[in-house]
């Protein structure tokens, strides 16, 4: 048996909405997954984007960032974090990660904002990974007491809730979705942002698109441009995938939660592996996250050979060449998402995958920890 990392769904929603847009419907599948969406997390507007990077650069942009501003945001993060801040030559900032979830540790994000306030500080991108949440409520009465944006990068959060409300209407003023991040690669390619702020979703709508605008006229070629934007849109077909993927996303939730039981309840008990810290029973497990305790690659590299692939998240960004060379960081600079990188291996776990699937996983981590000393 050969376990992916990742597999894409294929049903029958999927089959039957993309083949309304090659068959010709007239139903803007796009808008549609607009509507969709903001029903679905509880926001008030939402954008559709060709992929999360994409979303993440449209919310610089309509936060206006400007070469030398700042932002803050975890070490623990995709480059694609700072990647979209660095196109606008502005300055991330990388803070380190609390150990027990691998997000940002708030005390120390805390602890820069007080000592660092600024015109130039922008926003805070809160990325949430595995789906799991820091304490909201604190970061938002951080961002209104130092007069910062919060963003949230929620990649792996789709269908997460934080006390009950799903992640996009938590309190936020842009939240970023996408719908086929980091080595979990689907069919399809998008990605969504979502707000509450007047201001900020009509920005993001005229940017979207080249900043172009019509006018009231007959003639659909006669346009303007009033701004720099670009081009995010995201296209038809993507879109009614996406909208078949959302529809069942909660189902989808509640089975990689059933995994991530029988993944705690099978290696409890597995020499050289540490579990996953649970926050709260809203964790949608997105991503499974275990340490093992020494020799991690060559742990993950056996377990390739025997069929299982793994993934991880992340490579701290102060390990990244680029920013390492560029801002002189230290490799013992982030001590916390150091440690953390050097055992911290992601498992396989998504709605499709088999309860032999599983078991096959579990057996395999448990004969290739008995070979470790």
């Amino acid at each position: 048996m050969e376990v992916v990392f990742n597999r894409y769904e294929n049903g029958v929603d999927e089959h039957s909405n993309v083949s309304d847009v090659l068959d010709g419907d007239e139903l803007n599948q796009v808008h549609k997954l607009e509507d969709e969406f903001c029903s679905y997390v509880g926001a008030k507007y939402s954008v559709a984007t060709s992929h999360g990077t994409s979303a993440l650069h449209l919310a610089m942009l309509a936060l206006d960032l400007k070469r030398g501003d700042r932002i803050v945001c975890s070490v623990n993060s995709h480059p694609n974090v700072p990647e979209v801040v660095r196109h606008f030559d502005a300055e991330p900032v990388f803070i380190d990660i609390d150990e027990k979830f691998y997000n940002i540790d708030l005390d120390k994000l805390e602890e820069h904002l007080k000592e660092h306030q600024s015109k130039k500080l922008k926003a805070v991108i809160i990325t949430h990974i595995a789906g799991t949440s820091v304490d909201l409520q604190r970061v938002y009465k951080l961002g209104k007491l130092y007069n910062v944006k919060i963003v949230e990068d929620a990649c792996d959060a789709l269908g997460a809730s934080y006390h009950g409300s799903k992640i996009g209407s938590t309190g936020a003023d842009i939240t970023c979705f996408n719908f086929s991040s980091h080595m979990r690669e689907n069919i399809c390619n998008g990605g969504m942002l979502v707000t509450d702020d007047d201001e900020i979703i009509n920005r993001a709508r005229l940017l979207n698109n080249h900043a172009l605008v019509k006018g009231d006229g007959a003639l659909e070629y006669i346009y303007d441009i009033v701004d720099i934007g670009n081009d995010y849109s995201l296209s038809q077909l993507d879109a009614a995938y996406i909208r078949a993927l959302v529809k069942k996303q909660d189902k989808s939730i509640e089975r990689t939660q059933s995994i991530a039981k029988k993944y705690l309840k099978g290696l409890e008990t597995t020499e050289h592996i540490t579990m996953p810290s649970i926050n709260s029973e809203e964790d949608p497990f997105t991503l499974f996250i275990i340490k093992v305790d020494k020799n991690r690659d060559s742990f993950a590299l056996e377990l390739k050979n025997r069929g299982v692939h793994t993934g991880l998240h992340y490579i701290p960004l102060h390990l990244i060449s680029y920013y390492k060379t560029k801002y002189r960081l230290k490799v013992n600079a982030f001590g916390a998402a150091l440690r953390s990188y050097q055992q911290v291996l992601s498992l396989p776990i998504y709605a499709s995958m088999s309860d032999a699937e599983v078991d096959f996983v579990i057996q395999t981590i448990k004969k290739v920890a008995k070979t470790r000393v």
